[in-house]
């Protein structure tokens, strides 16, 4: 099976999170069919068949993808690949480290 990039495997989850976000809100057709289509692309690129197994299969290989993973996809820092703690926390959440998913610096 071929394996999805763990950073376009970062661009989908975080585009996942968006638009699921955004179709609580609304109920606008477009919103509906992008989210249909991400989540076909992730479970796809996961090789998943519903989206809560994409969504950990993804948040796996992200954090295998990250230099220094244990087993767990765990590092020394207790953060996983994308810098989150452990706990389940993402979509918008700040790292440990003050720096947003994009890299940014968060405002205190």
């Amino acid at each position: 099976m071929l394996m999805a990039h763990p950073a376009v495997l970062a661009r989908l989850v975080e585009e996942y999170e968006t638009v699921a976000r955004l179709r609580a809100g609304e109920r606008r057709d477009a919103v509906r069919q992008r989210l249909e289509d991400v989540v076909y692309t992730l479970c796809v690129s996961t090789g998943t068949r519903d989206i809560d197994a994409a969504l950990v299969s993804a948040r796996e290989r992200m954090s295998a993808a990250r230099p220094g993973a244990d087993a767990d996809g765990l590092h020394a820092d207790g953060l996983h690949a994308d810098g989150l703690h452990p706990d389940g926390v993402h979509g918008g959440a700040v790292r440990a480290d003050g720096v947003d998913a994009d890299g940014a610096p968060t405002a205190a």
